[in-house]
This record gives structure tokens, C-alpha cells and sequence, in this order.
């Protein structure tokens, strides 16, 4: 099997060339995260680096700084042969920047391959000839168009699976904010390197932009609790009222009960985890059976806002709105 992707740039081999030496970094010009996992290695890019990205295992076989890399496959994942990056000189002001496959595929890979391994992979290259391009130009001519078995894999392999955890000690604003709460949780998500660390955008993507159900929901639940003297709900309650570096605090006080959530975005090398936690206090007798009610569908409701906001921050159609 042999899959090649290639495309001319209008600018010296050297300059692309310093850009395919920063493979595998931090700061990877053109892996095309956050779409999908980083490539990443066990040690600076060269002879013998051991890793690769996401399921997808290889090695550095050969490295000619500014010039070439290739990388060969771990065979247990199915995949017996190499892939190759190359910057070849087209002229003084012109290269061609090539990825290749030469790979016989085995076992389970050979169902795979073709039934959706090939079009990731495609998809992959093209994005990563996009940064490349945008790279040395600032702009692209004709954008990759992510197919459905692309967009699937993405949602897949983006995570977006969220867990409950202990209201993190590093949410100052919200334990000052209401430091004895009658109801306290907190749920995270973890998301790939390349998504924004800005805890105000992920404020906006939960809170602004909830799942269809989660409105439906917030509707009925105002006209259910007019009778009862509860105020009704609108988007003034997820306004923000406090940031502090990776944290932004959010929330309203009603005649029934107070209530805060905080957005805390944790950065590291491999990611970023992202926690939405929550306190509220109760004024009153009808807001203690209110929380009571709310407490049972409000780890669903949470947890379904997080997991969109995740998928929605890794999607190939909202890339450009997410970093920062």
C-alpha cells in the first residue's frame, strides 16, 4: 500500500524546513491539533524517538534535520512499513512538501484501512498541508473539508468523557464566593493540547451554547416553578462576576437560593483539563425543595453542557473560534 500527499509552497525549502524540525513539539506548527491527538515522542526528534499520536505508534528511523524524517511503524498496530515527511527544493523560492506511506497492512488493519483508518489519515495530511500553508503564506487557497468518518473519529478520539470529582481547592473565587454551600460538585473533562486555556471562552462555550435538552429543560423548569414563587430563570444567571487567572466565576442570587460556578482551566503539556464546579445556598424553605429536586437531574445537565463544549472545542468546523 503506498499513500502520498504532497503540496507545493511558494517559499524557500529551508523555511519549511524549520518548520517539519519542530515535529513533535510543543509547539508543532503543523500537527493539526486540536482536531486530533498530538504526535508526540520520548525524547527530542531524532534517530530512535519512540512515540507517535494517539493509537498510532512509530519510531524515527532516519532524520535529516530541515530535509526529512521518516518514521516506522510499530507493527503491532497493523501497519509493517514506514511514513515519510520531506521537504524537496522546487527552485530558489519553491518546495514541495511531501508526507508518504509504504506499508503493508495485517490483520484486523486490513478491515480498517479502508473502512476508515485511509480517510483519517487523509484527512490528517491535508489539515496538516493547510497549517503548512497557512504557515508560510497566512492564509489557504482551498481548505481541507472534513467527511463524516473524519468528523466521527474526531468526537471519538477528542474524549469529551467527563468525570465527577472533589470541588477543586484551586477554585478560590468560587469557596469565597459561598463558602458553605448546601449543594457542592464538580466535574471535569479533558481535552488535547491546541484548545483554548482561556477559562472565559469555556465559560461562553457551556453556558451559552447548552444541548438542545438542557434548554428544553431550563424552559419547562420556569414554568413549573412560577406557582411556587421562584423566580424565573434566565441567561442573566450564568453571567460572569469574578475572574482570577484560570478561573472565572459566574452565577446570580435569588430570593430562594444563591448560586456560583466556576470554570477552572488546568494547562499542561498533553492537554488541558477543564472543570466546571458548583455551590449553592438555599434562602428558604421553597429553595431547599427546589435544590432538592434540581439535585437529581443536575449531574445529568452538567455533565451533557461539558461534554458539548468539549466536543465542540476539538470539532474540525469550530478550530478557528476555539483557540486562544
Amino acid at each position: 500500500m503506498e499513500n502520498v500527499h504532497e503540496r507545493v509552497l511558494p517559499v524557500p525549502a529551508a523555511e519549511v524546513g524549520r518548520l517539519l524540525d519542530r515535529a513533535g513539539s510543543a509547539d508543532d506548527p503543523l500537527w493539526p491539533t486540536p482536531c486530533w491527538l498530538p504526535m508526540r515522542f520520548d525524547r527530542p526528534l531524532a534517530v530512535g524517538a519512540d512515540g507517535g499520536h494517539g493509537a498510532v505508534l512509530y519510531h524515527v528511523s532516519a532524520y535529516e534535520p530541515g530535509r526529512r524524517i521518516e518514521f516506522t511503524f510499530d507493527p503491532r498496530i497493523g501497519l509493517v512499513g514506514t511514513h515519510t515527511m520531506e521537504v524537496l527544493p522546487q527552485g530558489p523560492d519553491s518546495c514541495l512538501l511531501r508526507h508518504r506511506i509504504v506499508a503493508d497492512t495485517r490483520g484486523a488493519m486490513r478491515i480498517l484501512w479502508p473502512a476508515i483508518v485511509r480517510v483519517c489519515h487523509d484527512t490528517v495530511l491535508e489539515h496538516l498541508l493547510d497549517n503548512a500553508e497557512r504557515a508560510v503564506t497566512g492564509s489557504v487557497a482551498d481548505p481541507v473539508r472534513y467527511p463524516w468518518r473524519a468528523r466521527l473519529a474526531v468526537a471519538l478520539e477528542g474524549g469529551g468523557k467527563v468525570r465527577a470529582r472533589p470541588v477543586p481547592a484551586e477554585a478560590a473565587l468560587l469557596h469565597a464566593a459561598l463558602p458553605r454551600p448546601d449543594l457542592a460538585d464538580a466535574f471535569s473533562v479533558r481535552v488535547p493540547p491546541g484548545t483554548s486555556v482561556d477559562p472565559q471562552v469555556w465559560a461562553d462555550g457551556v453556558f451559552r451554547d447548552p444541548p438542545a435538552v438542557v434548554t428544553a429543560l431550563l424552559r419547562l423548569r420556569n414554568v413549573v416553578v412560577a406557582p411556587f414563587g421562584i423566580e424565573r430563570g434566565d441567561s442573566s444567571a450564568f453571567d460572569t462576576v469574578g475572574r482570577d487567572g484560570r478561573e472565572v466565576l459566574l452565577g446570580t442570587d435569588a430570593g430562594h437560593l444563591d448560586f456560583r460556578a466556576s470554570i477552572l482551566v488546568e494547562p499542561d503539556s498533553d492537554g488541558t483539563t477543564v472543570t466546571l464546579s458548583t455551590h449553592a445556598a438555599t434562602r428558604s424553605r421553597a429553595g431547599r425543595a427546589y435544590l432538592g429536586l434540581v439535585g437529581l437531574v443536575h449531574p445529568a445537565v452538567v455533565r451533557a453542557m461539558l461534554r458539548r463544549a468539549a466536543r465542540k472545542a476539538v470539532s474540525p468546523r469550530a478550530r478557528a473560534t476555539v483557540a486562544a
